[in-house]
């Protein structure tokens, strides 16, 4: 038997066939079920409406010392129980400037409603503009109209704008040139619809235009009001009557380019003279008018307040105001005399401060006057670096006296006007929500 025959597979050996298949595809390991999870929803969590009431209050007044009207509208959106508190709190100071803006006011305070009378019954401030010269301006009847739906309206702010001729009226006019354009005086109609209305306290009047009888047609329908601001066009005797003013005011501030007349201001004071505690001028008084003024109010003012005092005369005039508890002078230089014989009962002075303010008076002040709690400084440029300044701040912090300072004019005098509310001798007054609940009743 040779070796190849050895090889010969073909004998006796059949193939035998595999059925193999081969998959390519990537193995992956098996997928777990998702778990379906289940959110819940939490239940909102009750907020007594006290402490709803306490956070909407805390919030009305922003930085600047005025209503934030912003907010309170977020809030009267943030859910059911916040909207009414914080819609009141929204229609406590409302803005009227066309008709559009009234129209939509009326029909929100329609009292034929219950929603409608509570808004109107909210309203404690309303500053309203009569302008001619807007094509869509507010109207006086439906000015009047709104006044009388608010019955617990206490302060209201309005402002007249005379009617020029067309094409005359330029943006940015001077104001001698805006207050010499007519406007119509108020119409019977109007002043009985007033009348028939909420008896307003305090009134800020201020008149652009030529018309000199305005004023003296709304103290004749309001002889409530206790404080009075005035500004614009200077004011005359009203022509139809010699009887004097029925107001017995507490509280006068005006803003007059010239002053009225001193028959005017016999006239507008005449019930005032032991009344009258709060006085402010913002322009500059002539020597005749400042001692007019306080000899016959000086014996009863409490509060009193200067654009300045740098002259020998206009301090010789402050020293007779002997009740003093407030004295506010805005200007950076006051005549030393002003500190030296300044009344023990001062609780707050307020005045303006630079690099070169005679600043020893009145740290002398801070040591002595026994009753002073406050001191407001408006810091004029250069006022940071006065050499004094840091005296003044260890005396008032020895003293436990709150010393505030701002560069912004706007600023300290919100700072140190407060709200046109009775005053019990305290003084600086303030702006709170205290007061506003105050007018409310």
């Amino acid at each position: 038997m040779g070796f190849f025959n050895l090889l010969d597979l073909s004998s006796g050996f059949s193939a035998v066939e595999h059925s193999v298949s081969i998959d390519l595809t990537t193995a992956y390991p098996p997928r777990r079920q998702p778990t379906r999870r289940i959110v819940k929803i939490p239940t909102p969590v009750h907020m007594p409406m006290e402490v709803v009431l306490t956070i909407l209050e805390a919030a009305y007044y922003d930085d600047s010392l005025q209503a934030n009207d912003r907010l309170l509208k977020d809030c009267a959106l943030v859910c059911r129980s916040w909207s009414v508190p914080a819609q009141k709190l929204l229609f406590s100071n409302v803005k009227l400037r066309t008709e559009r803006a009234c129209s939509a006011f009326t029909s929100a305070v329609n009292p034929s409603s219950e929603r409608g009378r509570m808004l109107g019954e909210s309203v404690i401030r309303m500053r309203a503009v009569l302008d001619h010269n807007q094509p869509s301006h507010l109207l006086q009847t439906s000015f009047a109209r709104a006044v009388t739906l608010c019955p617990n309206l206490y302060e209201l702010n309005l402002s007249v704008y005379g009617c020029g001729a067309p094409g005359d009226d330029v943006v940015g006019a001077p104001d001698v040139s805006r207050m010499s354009r007519p406007a119509p005086s108020f119409e019977d109609d109007t002043l009985e619809l007033l009348k028939s209305g909420p008896a307003v306290r305090a009134l800020t009047f201020c008149n652009w235009s030529e018309n000199r009888q305005s004023l003296s047609q709304l103290l004749d329908v309001w002889p409530s009001v206790k404080s009075l601001v005035i500004s614009g066009t200077p004011p005359q005797l009203p022509s139809s009557s010699t009887e004097p003013l029925q107001c017995s005011l507490e509280e006068l501030r005006m803003n007059f380019q010239r002053s009225p007349s001193f028959d005017f201001m016999k006239w507008l004071l005449h019930n005032s003279t032991d009344s009258l505690r709060i006085l402010e001028l913002e322009r500059e008084p002539s020597v005749e008018q400042l001692d007019f003024l306080v000899a016959t109010h000086g014996h009863a003012l409490h509060s009193l307040s200067l654009p300045a005092c740098g002259s020998h005369e206009h301090a010789l005039a402050v020293q007779q105001c002997q009740q003093l508890r407030e004295l506010k002078i805005e200007s950076q230089w006051v005549s030393p005399m002003v500190y030296k014989k300044i009344p023990e009962e001062i609780q707050h002075v307020a005045f303006g401060l630079d690099r070169d303010t005679a600043l020893q008076p009145i740290i002398d002040v801070v040591k002595a006057r026994p009753n002073l709690r406050a001191v407001t400084v408006h810091v004029w440029k250069g006022g940071e670096l006065h050499p004094h300044l840091p005296a003044l701040k260890i005396a008032c912090a020895y003293r436990g006296i709150e010393l505030q300072t701002t560069r912004d004019i706007q600023v300290f005098r919100a700072l140190t006007r407060g709200d046109p509310v009775p005053n019990n001798g305290t003084f600086p007054r303030v702006r709170s929500i205290e007061n506003l609940n105050y007018m409310r009743c």
